[in-house]
């Protein structure tokens, strides 16, 4: 039949398209995407409510990282609805999930929403002024990987912004566990825009290559596309105070010419 890959927006249960839906509601079965990111004090409960469905499937990385057979199984005979916070092909894990999917010849429909590389415009900064968006991962004691710095680094020579994805733990397990296979998992954990610039930060000062000096501009955002948004600007040692409150957020490190327009949106949201 069809795998529908819908994109549910940022807001809250009522983002998702009318055509999307009206899809749901036709599906034998409903899957939630529930680790790239989340919907924030929404469960899979309030949403099957809102959408007049009797159950929705949660999908965590691991059902979807090991290839999905039992989703594309489904969707073989059934109408099967994969609903996605934000876009629903913003993430990699997604465009394989569509590939393997034609690769089984099932069709597939793609309803798109809004996501978070779209709503960064809300900032000012415009969006055909973006380079390489970057994830900027939790570091470990013994893993502090920092590719993302040459990233930045790259779009600031060119003279573009850069979109900074903030990692989140959803469902992880410690070590310990995974090599015990016991299926024990820590709370979920997302990161700040603090935290985020605090790891910045400390690369900067052992690489000093002026991806984020103290007084660098930045953008810090948090809860894009929800009435509770919050949109911070100043520099990196300004933004860094900030309390952005819940989660999600989101980091943007400016280039260093603004046009005027976008000046005048740094100016509205400075933080002083």
């Amino acid at each position: 039949m069809v795998l529908w890959m819908i994109g549910l927006g940022l807001g809250d249960e009522g983002d998702i398209s009318v055509k999307g839906l009206k899809a749901v509601q036709r599906s034998a079965f409903v899957y939630l995407e529930a680790y790239t990111s989340i919907l924030p004090g929404l469960d899979r409960e309030t949403l099957a409510a809102a959408y007049g469905v009797s159950e929705i499937i949660e999908a965590d990385r691991e059902l979807v990282e090991s290839g999905c057979e039992e989703m594309l199984d489904r969707a073989k005979d059934n109408e099967v609805s994969f609903l996605v916070v934000g876009d629903p092909l913003c993430a990699t894990t997604h465009t394989d999930l569509w590939l393997r999917a034609r690769q089984k010849d099932i069709a597939v429909q793609v309803l798109h929403n809004a996501s978070v590389m779209n709503a960064v415009a809300s900032c000012g900064l415009q969006l055909y002024r973006f380079g390489e968006t970057v994830s900027i991962p939790y570091w470990l004691d013994d893993w502090r990987p920092d590719s993302w710095y040459d990233k930045i680094l790259k779009n600031k020579k060119a003279g573009l912004h850069t979109l900074c994805l903030l990692d989140i733990k959803v469902k992880e397990q410690t070590v310990e566990n995974l090599m015990r296979g016991r299926k024990i998992y820590e709370p979920p954990r997302f990161m700040t825009v603090r935290q985020a610039l605090d790891q910045l930060c400390k690369v900067e000062k052992d690489r000093q290559e002026g991806v984020a000096p103290s007084d660098a501009m930045c953008f810090g955002l948090a809860r894009l596309g929800r009435e509770d948004q919050v949109i911070r600007a100043g520099t990196v040692e300004k933004i860094a105070e900030v309390d952005f409150g819940g989660p999600l957020h989101s980091l943007v490190i400016c280039a260093e010419e603004l046009h005027e327009l976008e000046q005048e949106f740094v100016d509205f949201y400075r933080q002083e």
